[in-house]
């Protein structure tokens, strides 16, 4: 069975999740959330990494409960801060708890977090078939740039590409995976 060449397959995490769940089109809003919050603190570092702390972020994030996340004071900014399990960046950790903030305000506008991420593509997958590795796309930086006007943060048309791939919008599987 031929995966992505990204694909480290001695990590049985990092196998999971390319089986799993990247690339699968999400229509979850809290699934939606906990990607975003991810890929934000993959900021410069690999996505495996981040895939490798994901429980640990899960228990320090409260479940990634954005409506819990919002409200997080000084207190709980220095308990994650403290948190040897997790990314301690300060900056990174008060981007999660404004862009929880922004999340809501934006699910508030489209009734969803959903409605609002597929309406960029009129809920339809972007396929990739040319098998170039792409880090952005006209689509990434729109929904950055709107993203940003809002007042997100670390929300680059990097790491939106990113997103993008892992909740399904852009389906980047290789041609030779067996997912493509």
């Amino acid at each position: 069975m031929k995966r992505c060449k990204w694909v480290n397959e001695k990590n049985d995490i990092y196998v999971k999740y390319h089986d799993e769940e990247w690339g699968v089109p999400s229509y979850d809003d809290s699934y939606l959330f906990e990607m975003l919050l991810l890929e934000s603190f993959q900021a410069g570092l690999s996505w495996e990494c981040i895939l490798n702390k994901r429980e640990s972020f899960r228990k320090a994030f409260d479940n990634f409960e954005y409506k819990k996340i919002e409200k997080y004071d000084d207190k709980k900014i220095n308990e994650l801060m403290n948190n040897k399990d997790i990314i301690r960046n300060k900056l990174k950790i008060k981007s999660a708890i404004n862009n929880a903030k922004i999340y809501i305000k934006i699910q508030k506008e489209y009734e969803s977090f959903c409605k609002y991420i597929w309406h960029f593509t009129d809920n339809k997958i972007i396929k990739n078939k040319d098998n170039i590795k792409k880090v952005t796309s006209p689509l990434s930086d729109e929904i950055s740039k709107d993203l940003k006007k809002r007042g997100m943060k670390f929300v680059g048309s990097t790491i939106i590409y990113s997103y993008l791939q892992a909740i399904g919008v852009v389906n980047d599987h290789e041609k030779e995976c067996y997912l493509s």
